[in-house]
């Protein structure tokens, strides 16, 4: 039973990898050639994600809308999440392939990194909230691997897209509004924002907003702007070698670039996806209380609607007596 389920992963293992590889042959043919110029090329170039596979048409009418991106099929970023996903996938079959009653060096590093995760969430969302602890540690892995995976030169930093970051903060905030309309109800929710006072709405609604906007772009402006820094840098010592050498020799390139990727891609991507793990369970958590609070505020809830229906009736009896 156990060789089967292998051959399933391998499988399946297999296959997205010849997905990547059809990937990477269409970026190799179908990239666009850069037009010729007659300007000296730079040292070294800082952009976005490039486009592998796109549809014109669409393409054509998303231009001259902000933030529309249609028709842009396959980029940098889509073959980045990819590999991604298949990295994380790939660590879980091999981290839990075998789990024996006498752990080896293996399991017990793997166990003691859960029980951190399940005490993190635990302390952070309350014993209620544990079922969230997969969810988080998936999101940790995502966010670090996808920076990570900038170092390698080959692809590039998911996290230092901004719409991989935006969808992660929309998730979490899906999941909160979710768990409060859940939780209390729809209308309780719609008025949680005019709470305190009704003035305070159209800020209340601003802040719910901004939210996920501040998450997506803590991320991605951490992520993104070492990513330039440390081009820059680059840039910078290839111009030192050049004009010291009066040819093109990268002496100077070697060493302190790999020191700043260290610190900006594995040090900052963990403390990054750290951060927005940290502030999706604060949300998240918020939103789903323990079962004695959410039942406190249902019969809190029922005794003010028993209330506004003894009231009315007293009303109606009052104006009945009169007009008796």
């Amino acid at each position: 039973m156990k060789k089967k389920r292998i051959i399933i992963w391998l499988a399946v293992l297999l296959s997205l990898a010849a997905v990547v590889a059809l990937l990477s042959v269409l970026a190799i043919n179908f990239a666009p050639e850069p037009k010729e110029s007659t300007e000296p090329k730079p040292l070294i170039e800082v952009g976005g994600s490039r486009i592998i596979l796109g549809i014109p048409m669409l393409q054509a009418i998303s231009e001259g809308i902000p933030l529309l991106e249609l028709g842009n099929v396959i980029t940098q970023t889509t073959v980045s999440i990819l590999v991604t996903t298949l990295l994380v996938i790939a660590i879980a079959i091999i981290v839990t392939r075998r789990i024996d009653k006498r752990p080896g060096k293996l399991q017990v590093v793997v166990e003691k990194l859960m029980d951190m995760l399940y005490g993190l969430v635990r302390d952070t969302m309350g014993e209620h909230n544990l079922r969230f602890a997969p969810y988080i540690g998936t999101l940790f892995m995502t966010s670090f691997f996808s920076t990570v995976l900038g170092m390698t030169q080959i692809f590039r930093s998911a996290s230092g897209d901004l719409s991989v970051t935006l969808a992660w903060a929309l998730v979490t905030t899906g999941l909160v509004w979710y768990s409060n309309i859940k939780n209390f109800g729809f209308v309780f929710w719609l008025k949680g924002f005019t709470e305190p006072v009704v003035v305070m709405t159209p800020m209340n609604i601003v802040s719910e907003i901004a939210s996920p906007i501040s998450m997506a772009f803590r991320h991605f402006g951490n992520v993104a702007g070492g990513g330039v820094l440390t081009s820059l840098i680059y840039g910078a010592l290839a111009g030192m070698s050049q004009m010291l050498f009066n040819f093109y020799l990268p002496i100077f390139q070697m060493g302190i670039p790999a020191i700043l990727s260290i610190y900006f891609d594995l040090f900052s991507g963990f403390v990054q996806a750290f951060v927005f793990c940290l502030l999706t369970m604060v949300y998240v958590g918020g939103a789903c209380p323990p079962e004695e609070e959410i039942l406190a505020a249902k019969a809190e809830k029922e005794e003010k609607r028993a209330a506004k229906r003894a009231a009315r009736a007293a009303k109606s009896s009052q104006g009945t007596k009169q007009v008796g």
